[in-house]
């Protein structure tokens, strides 16, 4: 049984005691969207979903998230959709975090867990519902998939984190690592969804400035997070949404491992 954490307790309002000050912010380069705003009067209902609601962190927008839409889903027992995507064009990617619900793809039900991925992909039927006795939530990345003259289309994916190997990044001793769902030699997939995991210490080393777009859900732990020329503290609950280019840095200084849940677009040339 995995031992990971993963923060998913959102909602509620705060008390009218409450000050305003707040590390939320948005900018041209980047968005901060911290645990304290996600509140229950900024959710979302979504058409042919029966008893859910969703936090959307991230949709496509001029001058914010061009890629790709993230939303926090909270489905109540007996709630789920015989419809979820409304977009063919849309591809899926599924990271639970509390709870326990199935989809149904391709005439087979995979359960799904705490540390459960799922990856469906664009114009495919699938389905999901909620018959345990409590919620479940979990993140779903929306993505308009690129299509590619020639290459086949990517296969479903169904697995769980404890399924996976935590790759090392290079010359790190493996305080700094990344959890991948997805076969980062895969061409045929045109985003990823991984775990990072940093140890108490761990730092990112140099100011990463990259194509990638970014979004970032801090799943355990606390850091300080480098974007672009400010240093923001961040943790468990916290959203980071990093355009494309904008240089970032991280400090893991602990007391324990500081991981999250990061989206990414890869294997594309960009639009002209």
């Amino acid at each position: 049984m995995s031992s990971n954490q993963y923060y998913s307790q959102l909602g509620g309002l705060p008390p009218q005691t409450q000050t305003l000050s707040s590390k939320a912010v948005f900018k041209t380069a980047y968005a901060v969207i911290p645990k304290t705003v996600m509140s229950d009067i900024v959710t979302s209902i979504l058409p042919h979903w029966d008893e859910t609601r969703a936090w959307i962190i991230a949709r496509p927008l001029s001058g914010f998230a061009e890629t790709f839409a993230q939303y926090i889903m909270e489905v109540k027992p007996g709630g789920g959709s015989l419809r979820p995507e409304p977009d063919a064009r849309a591809s899926a990617a599924i990271f639970v975090v509390e709870g326990e619900g199935a989809i149904t793809y391709d005439g087979h039900d995979h359960p799904l867990r705490a540390g459960s991925f799922a990856y469906l992909p664009a114009g495919e039927k699938w389905t999901f519902r909620n018959d345990s006795a409590a919620p479940i939530r979990f993140h779903w990345v929306r993505k308009a998939f690129k299509v590619v003259d020639g290459l086949e289309a990517p296969p479903a994916i169904f697995t769980h984190e404890d399924d996976c190997v935590m790759h090392a990044m290079p010359e790190t001793e493996g305080r700094w690592a990344t959890t991948r769902f997805i076969d980062p030699s895969d061409i045929r997939y045109d985003m990823h969804l991984n775990i990072v995991t940093f140890e108490p210490g761990a730092v990112i080393p140099f100011m990463e400035t990259h194509i990638m777009e970014h979004g970032l859900y801090v799943l355990e732990g606390k850091a300080v997070y480098r974007l672009n020329e400010d240093w923001v503290e961040v943790e468990a609950g916290d959203y980071m949404w990093l355009r494309a280019f904008c240089p970032q840095a991280c400090y893991a200084g602990g007391p324990g491992r500081f991981r999250y849940l990061l989206y990414k677009d890869v294997n594309r040339h960009p639009d002209l």
